[in-house]
Formats: C-alpha cells, structure tokens, sequence
C-alpha cells in the first residue's frame, strides 16, 4: 500500500512557535513553481491536497499532512522567484532556515527541482544548508514529461555527478503530470 495514499491535511503554521508536535517529518522544498504541490498530489493520488498554482510563492507557510502511519510530510514555502513584498521574503528565509536547521523531529528532505531548470544556485544553496544537519536528502526532479528522453538522462546524470561527493544524497525524476 502506498504510504502516502490516505493522507490528510493537519494544519498551517506560520511560526516556529506554533509547530505541531510529531513523531516524524519529511519536509518537500523547492524553488518557487518547481512543482512541489503536484508532487505532493502525485504521491498522495490526491488531485487537491496541495494548492496548485501557476503563480510562484502561493505556498506562504508550513503546511502539514498527516500520513496513515502518524508521521507527516510537510509542505514548505517555496525559494526564488515569487514576488512578494521583502518583509514576507525576509519572514520566509527565516522560517524556512530555522525549521530545517532546529526542527528535530524532521529526519529527510525532498528537495525538488524543475527538471527543465535544475542546480540553479539556490538549489545549491539548499542542498549545501541541509547537508550539515546530516539526515538524507532525496532530489526529485520534476515536470520530466516536458523533456525529451536523452534530455532526462541527460539531467539526471547531472544532478547525480554534481551531489556524488555527498552519499546522503538520492536523485530520480519524476513526473507529476496527471496520467
């Protein structure tokens, strides 16, 4: 069964201070638009579990979903190019910081790039700021159906010779197109 199928929508932070207690959490991040809304639905065969938009930065706070199994996966706001005004940005950076810095009960990161667009330098950034925490990191690489075949592989390989030096990371690409 998948682990993720009946998940449920838990609750919306926008502060560290109001962070649920759990028993465990993967977190889904991702640059503005990199689709981690349709990988979340994908994942959970869900069509709206997760607010999908074709404007960058809808997703503005930590959201949380509940898993069969009690732990959770956790929607973070995206990093880029949404056009907010620079106190949200600011706000953002932080809480983004300090939750993937502090939150101990987070044990992995899905880090998802546009596979059209991927290791621009904010990814870089990203990988490098998790990287110290030591737990694991799996990239996922979506919106794959938009490449041609030699271009994923292409990708791919890319992704996979720019993170070798760090073992705790995984790559794949992934295809959040319904169907």
């Amino acid at each position: 069964m998948n682990l993720f199928q009946n998940a449920k929508f838990f609750t919306t932070v926008n502060h560290l201070k109001d962070l649920p207690d759990t028993p465990a959490e993967i977190a889904f991040v991702g640059r503005s638009n990199a689709g981690k809304s349709s990988a979340i639905n994908t994942l959970t065969n869900h069509v709206r579990l997760a607010y999908v938009s074709k404007t960058p930065g809808r997703t503005q706070h930590i959201n949380f979903f509940e898993l069969e199994n009690g732990n959770f996966m956790v929607d973070l706001p995206g990093y880029g190019y949404a056009q907010v005004p620079e106190a949200i940005r600011a706000h953002w950076v932080k809480l983004l910081g300090d939750y993937l810095q502090q939150r101990r009960q987070l044990i992995g990161l899905i880090l998802i790039m546009d596979s059209r667009h991927p290791l621009k330098a904010l990814d870089i950034q990203m990988l490098d700021f998790f990287h110290i925490t030591g737990r694991p990191v799996h990239i996922l690489l979506s919106k794959a159906d938009k490449l041609s075949k030699n271009d994923q592989i292409k990708t791919l390989a890319a992704v996979k010779n720019h993170s070798n030096p760090t073992p705790s990371v995984k790559k794949s690409a992934f295809n959040c197109s319904p169907a």
